[in-house]
């Protein structure tokens, strides 16, 4: 956790963090969030599916666990503090499935074959396990965060716009910021611990550029292995960051120009919805667009999943 002063207790120094970016605006390129920004380091042929193509990708039980967790954990800070507890929380995941069920009703797919609802009572004791994990890596009843789910979009000195959605900031009395992560999915390995923080070196650079404050930590929550990692980004690498993006928007953009968006085959591609139409396996590509945009707008149920 970030280090607070001494005899404060932390139910005393979380505060507002004003962020300028309430809802996401209609905009045109260039933009990029953190999940397309990784999907073109992993793959530029899935940026295009993704963010060009935008063609639909069916959703996983995985994922859509993530999405219900975290939108339980989001309004776990509505209740008052004192009931805040396990129970609660793990009480309003069943309402929580209900609501994004209703917003998105195809993902009844998911369980269409479960005829005696078995598969989905075990998939939400797993949401439900997931969320009492939790509370074993920290005690909601002592803080409240300066912001849950919080919209964040910045536009750097080259007109490239970063946008995305932070889980939860915190802010102590004395300005230190913290940009909290929530993952329902398991603790990276040590050599892949880079790859996981890069989506918060990306929102740590926007909170920077809107604040002028340099977040104190980057806190991941690992919700499966009851574990975290924490990161304090400085302003070296920060501005290193933000040339990184500049090279990347620069390379999407000449993609886009030439229409060339490589495949980069890896034992990912068996979990991608777009193998049987990437070149790399025998597919064919779709016609390119005509008005090749890549888009802009932030998507919190694809971000969270994909960031997952």
């Amino acid at each position: 956790m970030v280090a607070y002063p001494d005899g404060v207790p932390e139910s005393e120094v979380v505060r507002s963090v004003e962020v300028p970016a309430d809802e996401p605006t209609q905009s045109v390129i260039p933009s990029l969030s953190p999940s397309r920004a990784a999907d073109f380091k992993t793959c530029p042929l899935l940026y295009r599916f993704r963010s060009i193509d935008r063609i639909p990708e069916a959703p996983s039980s995985a994922a859509t666990r993530g999405t219900v967790v975290h939108g339980v954990l989001e309004d776990l800070f509505d209740l008052p503090s004192a009931e805040r507890t396990p129970d609660a929380a793990a009480a309003m995941v069943a309402p929580q499935w209900r609501k994004l069920l209703d917003q998105e009703p195809e993902l009844a797919e998911l369980f269409a074959d479960d005829t005696d609802h078995s598969r989905l009572d075990e998939w939400l004791k797993s949401a439900e396990s997931l969320v009492r994990a939790y509370f074993q890596l920290e005690d909601p009843t002592r803080f409240e965060p300066a912001g849950r789910e919080q919209y964040v979009e910045t536009t750097l000195e080259s007109g490239l716009r970063l946008r995305g959605y932070i889980d939860r900031l915190d802010e102590a009395p004395d300005g230190r910021v913290r940009v909290v992560d929530y993952k329902s999915g398991a603790a990276p390995r040590e050599a892949f611990e880079a790859k996981a923080l890069f989506q918060m070196k990306f929102y740590a650079l926007i909170v920077w550029k809107t604040t002028g404050t340099i977040p104190a930590q980057l806190k991941l929550m690992y919700l499966s292995d009851i574990d975290e990692l924490t990161y304090s980004p400085d302003e070296r690498e920060l501005l290193a960051l933000e040339r990184q993006l500049g090279a990347l928007w620069s390379a999407i953009e000449k993609s886009i120009a030439t229409k060339d968006f490589r495949p980069s085959p890896s034992r990912l591609c068996d979990w991608c919805d777009h193998k049987s139409r990437c070149p790399a396996f025998g597919g064919t590509l779709p016609e390119f667009p005509a008005h090749a945009l890549a888009a802009s707008a932030v998507d919190r149920r694809t971000e969270n999943a994909n960031a997952d």
